[in-house]
């Protein structure tokens, strides 16, 4: 009888465990899925909602639509503090990220958060920073803009999409320090919601110089409204960017790549995690995403799961240290 009732047990133990398992493996995401960018339409976090999410849905991953939210503020605050109080077992939700947000985590910008209260999920890509004008601009060079500030720091004025003592804000710093430019914190830098509001800015000559991200700039570029005076990378880029010299073809050591991905609520269920992370990791290799790329000057980096969550920790110590190194903070 025990004999009878212990092989029943395991019967029925055996089944429970292959329906658990059956339910983790067909894990199926909602009809419809939300990406939210922390910031307005145009920038470099509305790119990254609206071109994954139309693959997404292109590549049959989603039968519905994916809609991209655009969620301002804080220089992508208060979307990291909306996704951990309102939203923090939403299995359908994505957030973009960038360096920008590793960069605001490592300066304790998000007040009582931190990079372990989500869970991140890999990146789509590098998107370089540059430093461009407009097309009327006194400035034909880095090395020019470079001389003025070296002779006054304050006397050429900056704009970018990321908030004061943010990702667009350190890359001029890093480029100036580079150059030995000293009294860095004198250099100006204007904050807006987004990098298109900072384009139109420059490109309407009320500031002088705008730093940002390739990806942002390609359509004031094809209309001949902005100069890109130095793109932030190893060395040229491909076409149609491989005409912008680099910063180091210009004598100063600067590179400045900014990661495009995402994290996901910090409760999301551990299913709906690895279907994004396995989501994530097969998009980068469709041939869709493979041409947006290309188009958008995005460089080959993708890291996933485990190992960008490492990644994660170990920028957010890295720009620590450099903004304390800067002077942005102590």
């Amino acid at each position: 009888m025990l004999k009878n009732i212990s092989l029943k047990s395991v019967l029925i133990s055996g089944a429970v465990a292959l329906t658990i398992a059956g339910q983790a493996s067909a894990y199926e995401p909602a009809r419809s899925g939300e990406c939210i960018a922390p910031a307005n339409p145009g920038g470099g976090w509305d790119f990254t909602c609206r071109s994954v999410g139309k693959v997404l849905v292109d590549q049959g991953y989603f039968k519905g639509n994916v809609q991209t939210v655009n969620m301002t503020g804080a220089g992508g605050g208060v979307a990291f503090a909306h996704t951990i109080s309102k939203r923090d077992k939403d299995d359908n939700l994505i957030v973009a990220a960038s360096t920008a947000t590793t960069t605001r985590l490592a300066q304790g910008q998000f007040p009582g958060m931190n990079a372990d209260q989500v869970k991140w999920v890999g990146t789509l890509g590098a998107d370089y920073g540059i430093i461009a004008v407009g097309k009327d601009s006194k400035y034909t060079s880095l090395t020019q803009v470079i001389d003025a500030l070296k002779k006054d720091p304050s006397s050429v004025k900056f704009a970018g999409g990321s908030a004061s003592g943010g990702w667009d804000h350190l890359k001029v710093l890093m480029t100036a320090q580079k150059a030995n430019v000293e009294n860095l914190p004198k250099v100006r830098y204007l904050a807006f919601s987004g990098g298109s509001e900072a384009l139109v800015q420059v490109v309407g000559g009320h500031v002088d110089a705008f730093t940002g991200d390739i990806s942002e700039v390609k359509g004031f570029m094809d209309s001949g409204d902005l100069r890109v005076l130095a793109v932030l990378s190893e060395e040229r880029l491909p076409a149609p960017f491989d005409s912008i010299p680099t910063a180091m073809e210009q004598g100063i050591d600067s590179v400045a790549p900014n990661w495009r991905g995402f994290y996901v609520p910090g409760n999301a269920s551990s299913e709906s995690y690895d279907w994004w992370v396995k989501t994530i990791d097969e998009l980068y290799t469709t041939q869709e995403w493979k041409d947006i790329m290309t188009k958008n000057g995005l460089m080959p980096f993708h890291k996933s799961g485990a190992e960008f969550t490492q990644f994660v920790k170990n920028q957010t110590l890295d720009i620590k240290v450099l903004s304390q190194d800067i002077g942005l903070i102590k």
